[in-house]
């Protein structure tokens, strides 16, 4: 047994690298700028009219991203075209990154594709030194607009009307003349891009090694001291050491808001396992040894009931009903924790802890009664067919031994199975009913980040929730062979 335990940890391993890839890789392609949704989704462009506004929101905008990472190599190593350079990632902007590799996909001549992507910033910053008076105050909104479409745009077509329109729009203007001439060297560098077109650049491999310090390895190993020192300013100590990046929705470290959230998932969900397999085992038990009866058929129609009925309707009924005094029925409070101070006693804040996590509990329990007792029930009917039940009845035991010391032990295979899936929702948490009822939970900050698109949170619980997984899986191993004698992991 030790030799397998050894074995499937030593899996672990290789197994979580490739789900770290992979929620590495989801985060890299999910939509929307992580900068801008760490900034509060703030216009990283502020005001055009307002240059200063401008280049502070410019700023912050670039230190977001160091701080995040995200001005370093993807990954260890890259495969790309020769037609893009090594060091394509320092452009952080998505729009700009797709636009250049789309310019280079077409034309294949990075340098003077780079010349044309730098003449349009040139030009947008021209834009500030423009007096605006009443002559072109219309003319300046619709010449923002296109030098902000021209970042976005890499079709031909599209170029050249808003070069053209920005050119109608400047011409014969005095107060346009300085950006009339940008644009007019904007025109040039971009016929000379078409012209000087190598697109076999594209078809060239060409193999670019970054090595550590890149944002995956960041992310999962920090860039911080392993053994001596702590992480200074600008360092992280990565995923495997608990460091699990800030929560966009308000810059807080994930771990703190894990700190706050797991503790009331854990003991609600402990607490629901505790009480449904304490109540269905018994009888799932009762219901096979009492097959085909009256009270088996009407203990099946009542889990099957209590099985077909969802939790968040449930969870909805008992706050509509029973926690308000609209119908007369205030019996429990509607949601939350209840309010404790340091003048009670431990008692008193137990009992209003428990008071609040009453209907909470019911709701995640009775669902879980009627799934386990009927699996309880087929592992049963299936076991006490056996010969060596049909031996151990003939020997003169009673049948309270027979199904208690012969029959139950091996009947626990399936609950065995069910309860390896339970380990990831005991930190996933519920997210429905979390947040029905207010609970400070991992189901609740979850929703909560799935909404807001709070990405570093979502990963991580992505992550825990395959750890625990992997943890669930070893656990049921080891049971099985504990429950059943004959079930060996030696080969």
């Amino acid at each position: 047994m030790f030799k397998y335990v050894a074995k499937r940890i030593a899996y672990f391993i290789p197994t979580l690298l490739i789900i770290s890839l992979i929620t590495f890789g989801l985060s890299k392609i999910t939509p929307g700028d992580p900068v801008k949704l760490a900034l509060g989704n703030r216009d990283s462009g502020g005001d055009a009219g307002q240059a200063l506004e401008k280049m502070a929101s410019e700023k912050a905008y670039y230190e977001k991203a160091e701080n995040l990472g995200l001005n370093l190599p993807t990954f260890y190593l890259a495969v790309t075209s020769s037609a893009l350079p090594d060091t394509m990632y320092k452009f952080v902007k998505k729009a700009d990154k797709e636009t250049l590799t789309d310019l280079t996909s077409q034309y294949g001549n990075w340098k003077e594709i780079s010349a044309y992507h730098s003449q349009i910033k040139d030009l947008e910053l021209s834009l500030f030194d423009v007096v605006v008076d009443n002559t072109i105050f219309e003319n300046m909104k619709e010449i923002k607009q296109k030098v902000q479409l021209l970042y976005m745009t890499s079709e031909d077509i599209d170029i050249n009307n808003h070069i053209k329109s920005l050119l109608k729009n400047t011409e014969g203007q005095p107060l346009l003349n300085n950006v009339y001439i940008k644009t007019q060297k904007l025109q040039a560098l971009y016929e000379e891009m078409k012209e000087k077109k190598r697109v076999f650049q594209n078809y060239i491999p060409s193999l670019n090694w970054y090595g550590t310090n890149n944002q995956y390895h960041r992310w999962l190993f920090g860039n911080a001291p392993w053994f001596f020192g702590e992480a200074e300013p600008g360092q992280t100590k990565g995923f495997l050491r608990g460091d699990f990046g800030q929560s966009y929705l308000d810059s807080r470290p994930i771990a703190s808001k894990l700190k706050d959230a797991i503790p009331w998932t854990l003991l609600m969900n402990i607490l629901s396992l505790i009480i449904f397999y304490s109540i269905s085992i018994p009888v799932g038990v009762f219901s096979a040894t009492n097959k085909g009866t009256k009270t088996d058929r009407f203990t099946t129609v009542l889990l099957f009931l209590m099985y077909s009925l969802p939790s968040f309707w449930i969870a909805t009924l008992l706050v509509t009903f029973i926690t308000t005094d609209e119908y007369g029925l205030n019996l429990f409070p509607t949601y939350g924790l209840g309010e404790v101070d340091d003048d009670m006693s431990f008692i008193e804040i137990v009992g209003t802890r428990a008071y609040h996590l009453v209907l909470p509990i019911f709701c995640l329990v009775y669902g879980g009664i009627a799934y386990v007792s009927r699996q309880m029930r087929t592992g049963m009917l299936n076991t006490l067919g056996q010969d060596y039940i049909r031996t151990a009845r003939a020997k003169g035991n009673d049948e309270k031994t027979v199904v208690w010391k012969h029959a139950f032990r091996n009947s626990l295979i399936p609950i065995i199975t069910i309860f390896s899936g339970i380990f990831p929702g005991l930190i996933a948490g519920s997210f429905v009913i979390e947040y029905i009822f207010s609970i400070p939970g991992m189901g609740k900050l979850a929703l909560e980040a799935l909404t807001a698109r709070d990405f570093p949170m979502i990963f991580t619980v992505m992550m825990l929730g395959a750890i625990l997984t992997l943890i669930g899986n070893l656990v049921a191993d080891i049971m099985y062979s504990v429950v059943d004698p004959r079930i060996s992991f030696e080969k």
